[in-house]
């Protein structure tokens, strides 16, 4: 059995000069504490009976060493920077919409100092936040009033429970989804106190549906997006305007969840066509309409409710709306990127409108340049393909965009090794696999990424 009166104190072991300069950055208790937790783990080693001796400097060399591995993996953050290779743009488990660049400049200059979020700097009196983005989202939306809470699903559960706490909702069949992360609109429905009603069946659902369903209880008509899916055959959905003129006969409120956000701004991306917008919605009649910030509107997570302003101000006075409010940071990011929409010149600054913008020969000349620099990489073989690109975060389902992609075999390596190990990188690169082969999707990839992107695949192929 080795001796264990060869692990210092931890005392001594604090004195040494790379731990004393360590204790100086994060504390003396806590590089004690884990200098502490490493002895522990070395006494338990070199009880074992088959434990190889060691010198007294080698026992403090070993716990330095653990102190400062366990140091720096305690401090990296968990959350950092991939880069995106998918050719997916919303991709909600990659962070949905990266900011403009408008946008992260107006974060720092909010986030770093006091602002007036909720002070009125002319009247020298407390203001209110959901002045905020308001003026701009009218602008471009064409509604009455806006509020703006902290994501999409948070403002169905205002909107429910504001406008149809303790009354019946009627809702499609057809339109009782579930999205990403278990969302089932049934269940957000229950939170807000209001009770559903579903209305005709599951592929055909009609005006006259609706108008027999109304009674006593209804509070509130619901139209859900599908969002993630796409139901095709025999199929029948109301037009919103015929839908909105029995939510008026009837004198109840219209609600619809968008959920993806597509304005609906003029010159419309080919991708988009089919999308509902949110302008569209407003005109039409509906009275709320709720949506994604991190979406297609390429902002910040938000979930934005705009409408008629006596709806608006219903809901703006339940207490949920504390609860799920955005923050200071949100506001800024959202009226950067609200901001960009609002000049049609600026529009390509929004990375997610960029990206849906891009022709397959924009990506093939990128796809071109990466592959030059790959040929001279030992082992590797690249070649362009023809393939599609998608949005994603349940906008515009079905979609496909054309676009060009790398194709990356390494000898002898398999595909789910190289992708493993893209992954391992710094930054991570996040691929897809097609037919057994690693393919790279340049349309959502920024071209300042691009020489990362480089040295990441050549890493990985070559170590």
């Amino acid at each position: 059995m080795s001796s264990q009166r060869v692990i210092p104190s931890i005392d001594l072991l604090l004195q040494r000069p790379v731990l004393a300069r360590a204790a100086g950055r994060h504390g003396r208790a806590r590089v004690g504490a884990i200098a502490a937790a490493a002895a522990r783990t070395l006494r338990a080693v070199l009880a074992d009976p088959s434990a190889s001796p060691l010198t007294a400097d080698a026992a403090a060399q070993w716990l330095e060493a653990r102190v400062l591995e366990e140091l720096d993996r305690s401090m990296t953050p968990s959350l950092e920077p991939v880069v995106n290779a998918t050719g997916v743009i919303v991709h909600t488990n990659l962070g949905r919409a990266p900011l403009a660049r408008a946008a992260l400049d107006r974060l720092v200059r909010t986030g770093g100092g006091y602002t007036n979020l909720e002070y009125d700097v002319a009247a020298g009196t407390r203001g209110h936040r959901h002045v905020h983005a308001e003026r701009l989202l009218r602008d471009l939306t064409g509604a009455e009033a806006a509020l703006v809470v902290n994501n999409n699903a948070a403002a169905t559960l205002v909107v429910l429970a504001g406008l149809a706490a303790g009354r019946e909702v009627l809702v499609s069949r057809g339109e009782l989804v579930e999205i990403g992360g278990g969302f089932r609109v049934p269940e957000v429905m229950a939170q807000s106190g209001a009770s559903l009603r579903e209305v005709g069946t599951t592929n055909r659902t009609r005006v006259a549906d609706y108008a027999a369903a109304i009674g006593d209880r209804t509070g509130l008509i619901l139209r859900v997006h599908p969002s993630n899916f796409r139901m095709e055959g025999f199929t029948e959905r109301p037009a919103l305007d015929d839908l909105a003129a029995l939510a008026r006969r009837f004198g109840l409120p219209l609600f619809e969840d968008l959920g993806s956000g597509w304005l609906g701004v003029d010159p419309i991306p080919d991708a988009l066509r089919a999308e509902p917008s949110v302008r569209a919605s407003v005109a039409a009649g509906v009275d709320l309409v709720a949506f994604s910030g991190d979406k297609l509107l390429g902002g910040p997570q938000a979930g934005i409710v705009v409408g008629r302003r006596e709806s608006i101000d219903r809901v703006r006075t339940h207490p949920l709306v504390r609860a799920v409010r955005a923050d200071k940071l949100a506001y800024a990011a959202l009226e950067a990127t609200l901001a960009l929409w609002a000049r049609e010149p600026a529009r390509a600054e929004i990375p997610v409108y960029r990206m849906l913008t891009l022709t397959a020969e924009d990506v093939d000349r990128r796809a071109r340049s990466l592959v030059a620099r790959l040929e001279s990489t030992a082992g590797v073989t690249c070649r362009l393909v023809d393939g599609s690109s998608t949005i994603g975060g349940g906008s515009a389902p079905g979609s496909a965009l054309p676009t060009r992609l790398v194709a990356i075999t390494v000898a002898g390596m398999p595909a789910g090794a190289l992708d493993a190990r893209l992954r391992a990188g710094r930054p991570p690169v996040i691929s897809r696999i097609v037919d057994d082969v690693v393919v790279l999707d340049l349309r959502t990839v920024a071209e300042e990424e691009d020489d990362a992107l480089a040295q990441a695949v050549g890493h990985a192929a070559s170590r």
